[in-house]
């Protein structure tokens, strides 16, 4: 159980910079900045309940290199960020040392 609360923190740790991305769109402020405070505080959470079974270095590097592929995802499908090799493979490295951190828990 531990593994799918570090998943749902990893994707909700996507959703606050969305939220602040958001909310700097004229008449979505309010709405964007409540996202991502909400995205935080599930987030956190969600990491927190993982922590209780999985070692805390591995929690927060999985956390955050969910957070960072899935970022930069939505950064060059929904707003048109540079998708560059250089840039993916930046990700598929973060995506390597989360899976060896999986596979050496």
């Amino acid at each position: 159980m531990a593994w799918i609360y570090l998943a749902l923190a990893g994707l909700f740790e996507i959703g606050w910079p969305l939220g602040l991305k958001l909310a700097q769109a004229p008449g979505r402020g309010l709405l964007g900045g409540l996202g991502a405070a909400t995205a935080m505080s599930l987030s956190g959470l969600f990491l927190y309940l993982a922590q209780r079974d999985i070692a805390l270095g591995t929690a927060y590097a999985v956390w955050t290199g969910i957070g960072a592929a899935g970022t930069f995802a939505v950064g060059v499908v929904w707003f048109g960020d540079p998708a560059t090799m250089g840039r993916f493979l930046g990700v598929a490295l973060i995506l390597g040392g989360v899976v060896t951190l999986k596979l050496a828990q």
